[in-house]
Formats: structure tokens, C-alpha cells, sequence
């Protein structure tokens, strides 16, 4: 777990909380958009990283929805969106 995402954590062991989840994804496509630069042919990688973008904005509408605070913390803590 890198330093932003052990931020987020509500306990030492968390995984499933919806920040923590956003947090890997984000590390997740920040990787994967580095291979595609990289390998521009890789389509395979390119569709991981749609589900992975998808995966993550269903994430962030959802706790849009539901903690607002939460929401706010996990954008400016990851720097998504101006």
C-alpha cells in the first residue's frame, strides 16, 4: 500500500473501503497509462485500464452520493479532478 492510500485508511488492515479501493485503482491506471505510452499497440492493456477508469468513477459517484466529506478528502488527498 503506497503512502496516499495508507492516508485514506480507516484501519491498518483496510482494503475494501471505497477511498482505499479509489486509491489502488488510481495507482492502477497511473501504471498502466505509463505501459500504453510505452506499448502502443497493447489492447488488452488499454481495456484494463477502461474498467479500471469506469471501476473508479462508479467509486467516487458513489461516495459523492453518500460522504460527502470522504468524497472531498479522497480528490484532494489523490489531486483528481481541478
Amino acid at each position: 500500500m503506497s503512502k496516499k492510500s495508507a492516508e485514506l485508511a480507516i484501519h491498518d488492515k483496510d482494503t475494501g473501503s471505497s477511498e482505499i479501493q479509489i486509491a489502488l485503482l488510481t495507482e492502477k491506471i497511473d501504471n498502466l497509462s505509463k505501459h500504453i505510452k510505452q506499448f502502443k499497440k497493447d489492447k488488452h492493456s488499454s481495456v484494463g485500464l477502461l474498467k479500471a477508469v469506469n471501476k473508479r468513477k462508479k467509486l467516487l459517484d458513489y461516495l459523492k452520493r453518500n460522504k460527502v466529506d470522504s468524497y472531498k478528502n479522497v480528490l484532494s488527498k489523490l489531486k483528481l479532478r481541478k
